[in-house]
């Protein structure tokens, strides 16, 4: 019997944690044969060379597909997505799957969509459904159109996917694979190791045993042009309250580079003492870092999906994740520097863990995917009710 030969594209670095559990599921499965793509930011080392960690963890990468064009501004976005176009139709072709894979909802990943539909290949989109209120979100949303299988990450994305039109059918609530991740870490949350001492990093090295915080602020696509001076706020009201955090460099978004310098020149500037920046970490570490900490500052995602689940307090900033569902583990405040330091006072202050919340899984979405990928019917024309 010929296994399906399913085809997962991982363009960036936070998509390898989305689908990793998903990765070994299909690699384990019998009837199925894992096709690995890693392509865009995940082969960059300024954006902490997520292949590394992948090719780490034991997995055969098929292709390596280079299409990052430098500026990270809108016109290199639109760039990068047409080169994604170009460089994956060619490793599509060659690779000849059953179906592709692609994630969620970066600006590239429409490239992946539109490499595979235009040559009649059967797409299967994760984590459809959701909104986030920037460019992001029109990207997800064009993804399920072009997709014919929806592997979706709560109950509310299902929803929303079947008001798209798309066949019920072909529409599952998996949950989302990061949160196996996040379920394993759980049972052992344990920070068993220096983060500065592995992972290195710059800055000065603080004393975080007696506590600290964690943020990651990614720029907004459509708000790319304020991308330094937000950045800027955070820095400032992190400094000035002095306590120990563990800073996180942003994904390569339109506005990456005024994010970056924007961090850049306020450490060389003012060189705080409360401040240790790193690239990347994986998956596990990362997840253990942020169990331990006070709360998580920015607008990362991860806060809405993986600490509702471990119930790690976050102050999530500006319009980034806007209408997402969330947990109560997340308070939403402003750009401005004021919010900002209320709402890690606010944070900090939280004598008790929040209460887990499974809106996105309960740690089990890579068995389901894989499972789900090796038994439906893989159609290219799918039946649309409107």
């Amino acid at each position: 019997m010929n296994k399906r030969k399913i085809c997962v594209v991982i363009t960036a670095r936070p998509s390898y944690s989305r689908v990793k559990t998903a990765l070994k599921a299909i690699q384990a499965h019998p009837k199925l044969e894992l096709q690995l793509v890693v392509a865009g930011s995940a082969l960059l080392d300024r954006y902490g060379n997520a292949v590394n960690y992948i090719e780490d963890d034991g997995f055969v990468i098929n292709e390596k597909v280079f299409i990052v064009l430098e500026g990270e501004n809108k016109t290199s976005m639109a760039k990068t997505t047409g080169l994604g176009v170009m460089e994956l139709s060619n490793t599509f072709y060659n690779l000849k799957p059953d179906a592709v894979v692609a994630i969620a909802d970066r600006f590239e990943t429409i490239a992946v969509s539109i490499a595979a539909s235009y040559q009649n290949i059967p797409l299967v989109h994760i984590q459809g459904g959701e909104v986030t209120g920037n460019i992001d979100e029109k990207v997800r949303h064009a993804n399920t159109k072009l997709a014919d299988i929806h592997l979706v990450a709560s109950e509310e994305a299902k929803t929303r996917v079947l008001k798209m039109g798309e066949d019920e059918d072909f529409v599952f609530n998996t949950g989302c694979p990061s949160i196996d991740i996040a379920y394993e870490v759980s049972r052992n949350p344990k920070l068993d190791f220096n983060p500065i001492d592995k992972y290195g990093g710059v800055g000065k090295k603080i004393n975080w045993q007696d506590g600290y915080i964690v943020v990651m602020q990614h720029p907004v696509t459509t708000e790319y042009d304020q991308a330094r001076e937000n950045v800027y706020n955070t820095l400032k009201v992190v400094h000035e309250l002095g306590i120990p955090a563990f800073w996180f460099w942003p994904n390569v978004d339109s506005g990456a580079d005024g994010t970056s310098n924007g961090i850049r020149s306020y450490r060389e500037e003012y060189q705080p003492e409360n401040i240790h920046f790193f690239k990347n970490m994986i998956p596990e570490d990362f997840l253990r870092l942020l169990c331990n900490s006070k709360c998580l500052v920015g607008n990362s995602s991860v806060g809405i999906r993986e600490c509702a689940f471990l119930g790690v307090p976050v102050v999530n900033i500006g319009t980034r994740q806007h209408g997402r569902a969330r947990g109560e583990n997340v308070i939403d405040v402003s750009y401005e520097k004021d919010a900002i330091k209320n709402g890690i006072l606010n944070r900090i202050q939280t004598e008790n863990r929040i209460a887990k919340d499974t809106i996105y899984g309960n740690g089990d979405s890579g068995e389901k995917i894989a499972d789900i990928l090796a038994t439906i019917e893989l159609r290219y024309h799918k039946t649309i009710m409107y």
